[in-house]
């Protein structure tokens, strides 16, 4: 397993890319350094008497446009692993070439625990507590771990109290009656899709029947597998934090999705749907015989230990941060593509690119024009980053840092930063 953590991973990766740029230290730190770290107590009125909270945002480099990122409500989020999302989105961004910055934040406590009006109390507070932090010029939240368009309600109208002002564009992943855009939802799993059409079409793999296994069967799991079931994929494998089922043959995922939401788990699929279904574990899923290998639900689910039992040729990182260098080094040397999370699952940020651009226009596209603005950004900068890595001979992580921090560097040089 790996014993690093999620900002320690991301520092490796970002020697790598410095190495080959040749960095020098001012640089270097510039890369490592978030802008401001921001720490606030906040206490809120619940049904067991008055509680306080930790609320966050780390802010990590806003050199190519205001700092962008999710807010996640979690009793066990630390600065460390919220620092290393900050730096991964302002990389991301960079390698998906839209104009915004790193950014990452949210409150210390589990949702689960707490009824709806104390979720929105919490959510309120947040904002009162940011709101000289955030704007539709300065910092644009988002939805993240166990946050939802919702509670990015709640966080905008706060906001605009506070500020006696409209203004939608301070957070995206709205509802659509908000100024939220069509498209959002599935944007994560429909960019995905995006690049691995991309990338078997340069890499000449054929893609039917490709066999496809999903760690994560929420949201965005749910939609890249519907998504590559409906262009012919096979789905194989999906899973929940229950656990999973597999299937050789392959099976059809809105069935089983469908049981999922009404049953509690996957795992009822098995009894409710197909008892051809096997019942397996997490761990039994990253392992299990597929092409194409989606983890898209923990951090360090690939590392070191299992990185040689993965029979999968391609692995598409839905997740932030699934796969350890350790395991990125052990997956080079097997030959099996690892289309980095800084590509991958950029689909999600770019739509809420979108639906900031849209804020400010007051003018809001379709879902087809959504999706069709999507593609080319996506498949775009997969090729340049598949060029990148051919031309050095190094992994597609490396090559996305590479592109990642040449972009924020030439930012920063270009305001005097550096």
């Amino acid at each position: 397993m790996n014993t690093r953590t999620p900002f320690q991973n991301y520092q490796t990766n970002l020697k790598k890319a410095a190495k080959i740029l040749n960095l020098n230290d001012k640089e270097i730190h510039a890369l490592v350094t978030p802008d401001k770290i921001i720490e606030k107590k906040i206490k809120v009125k619940t049904a067991s008497g008055e509680k306080e909270f930790l609320a966050y945002r780390v802010q990590f480099n806003n050199a190519r446009g205001p700092y962008k990122g999710g807010i996640r409500f979690h009793p066990e989020a630390d600065l460390d692993e919220v620092k290393a999302l900050a730096a991964a989105m302002a990389i991301k961004c960079a390698v998906v070439n839209i104009p915004l910055g790193g950014a990452k934040g949210g409150v210390q406590f589990n949702p689960k625990d707490f009824s709806e009006k104390e979720i929105e109390e919490v959510s309120r507070a947040w904002a009162h507590a940011m709101v000289e932090d955030i704007g539709k010029d300065k910092d644009i939240p988002a939805p993240d771990m166990y946050t939802t368009p919702q509670i990015m309600a709640y966080i905008m109208d706060e906001f605009e109290k506070n500020t006696g002002r409209s203004e939608p564009g301070v957070i995206t992943g709205k509802p659509i009656t908000l100024g939220g855009s069509l498209g959002r939802t599935p944007a994560t799993g429909q960019g995905g899709v995006y690049v691995l059409e991309k990338l078997l079409e340069t890499a000449n793999i054929a893609k039917n029947p490709l066999k496809v296994a999903i760690q994560g069967f929420g949201n965005t799991g749910y939609h890249i597998a519907r998504i590559l079931h409906a262009l012919g994929y096979s789905i194989v494998a999906v899973s929940d934090s229950k656990g999973g089922i597999y299937n050789v043959n392959g099976f059809d995922p809105e069935k089983i999705f469908a049981t999922k939401v009404e049953q509690g788990s996957v795992e009822s699929a098995a009894e409710e749907v197909d008892s051809s279904l096997k019942i397996i574990t997490n761990e039994e899923l990253l392992e299990c015989e597929c092409d194409v290998l989606i983890p898209a639900a923990l951090d360090g689910a690939i590392h070191k230990s299992n990185a040689e039992k993965i029979k999968a040729q391609i692995i598409l990182e839905i997740a932030n941060g699934p796969t350890t260098p350790e395991a990125d080094e052990i997956l080079f040397k097997r030959g099996i593509t690892v289309v980095p999370d800084v590509l991958a699952n950029a689909g999600g940020v770019t739509v809420s690119y979108f639906e900031w651009v849209q804020n400010g226009m007051n003018f809001y596209w379709t879902e087809k024009e959504v999706l069709e603005k999507l593609k080319p950004i996506m498949q775009g900068a997969f090729t340049e980053v598949w060029a990148r890595a051919k031309k050095h001979s190094i992994s597609l992580r490396d090559a996305a840092f590479l592109i990642g921090v040449e972009r924020i560097l030439e930012a920063m040089r270009a305001r005097g930063r550096i």
